[in-house]
């Protein structure tokens, strides 16, 4: 699981927003995929405007399982380090952390855990199926 960890100060200033889409939480994604808003973006940034508002992190699930979006999520306003892992799993590729946040100690959270049952937004198999489909592949070879 590999997630983009960018500190607050970090965020670059250019107008780079051509490719860039901000969707507010409380945004009807079926109409924003319907009116194709979402053809040519590159990368959508979700909200958190708090840290107990978790909206984004459906929105993000939404865009990559029912919506088909394969570009980078990112994940800014309140974000801290308990949330990155569940980011990560509902289909986030990047984070702006909250201010005052270390970017090292965000990057040693996916650390702490090396594989997860159930599957998620990136790797909808659970763990078992994507063992035996490891095995499979091992005996066939």
């Amino acid at each position: 699981m590999t997630m983009k960890i960018i500190a607050a100060s970090a965020i670059p200033t250019s107008a780079e927003t051509e490719k860039v889409l901000q969707i507010a939480n409380d945004a009807e994604l079926a109409e924003i995929a319907a009116a194709g808003t979402l053809q040519g973006v590159e990368r959508v940034e979700l909200n958190f405007p708090k840290f107990t508002d978790g909206r984004a992190f459906s929105q993000a699930v939404l865009l990559r399982r029912r919506y088909g979006f394969t570009g980078d999520i990112r994940a800014t306003g309140d974000v801290l380090i308990d949330q990155l892992v569940q980011m990560a799993r509902s289909g986030f590729t990047s984070a702006v952390l909250a201010e005052g946040i270390d970017p090292a100690a965000a990057e040693r959270q996916f650390a702490r855990y090396q594989a997860f049952y159930q599957g998620d937004a990136l790797e909808p198999r659970p763990l078992f199926a994507r063992d035996l489909a490891r095995e499979t592949t091992q005996e066939a070879a």
